[in-house]
């Protein structure tokens, strides 16, 4: 289960941080405005995305990268809220897809911690 939930997280992460850099322009429209340099931050959080997934294939780092994508996912959420304040401009997404985004923050940690922990 725990590999399971490595190549889960893996793959949500890479194909999360491949989206930053095929799609800029929408990921960068959903910056919070109170974030500096919302483009370049897209960017640099595609590239932690994609590293931390990565790492996760080299056990030495393992945890720690399941740590790092923990505070990322944390770092992140900021993004859901912002996208729920501004429901009627998401209003393709719909309510429930923005919740699901949201409540799935726990989860997704959830699997991180699990899945990347040190054994006792």
């Amino acid at each position: 289960m725990r590999m399971l939930g490595r190549v889960f997280v893996m793959f949500w992460f890479i194909a999360g941080g491949v989206g930053h850099f095929m799609l800029t322009d929408m990921f960068t429209s959903i910056v919070p405005p109170y974030i500096p340099f919302p483009r370049e931050m897209v960017w640099f959080t595609g590239v932690l995305e994609i590293a931390g997934a990565l790492a996760l294939l080299y056990k030495p780092l393992r945890h720690i990268a399941g740590l790092c994508l923990i505070a990322l996912t944390i770092c992140v959420t900021p993004v859901h809220i912002q996208m729920l304040i501004e429901a009627d401009t998401y209003a393709a997404l719909g309510p429930v897809a923005l919740w699901a985004r949201l409540l799935f923050q726990p989860v997704l940690m959830w699997i991180i911690w699990v899945s990347t922990r040190r054994r006792a």
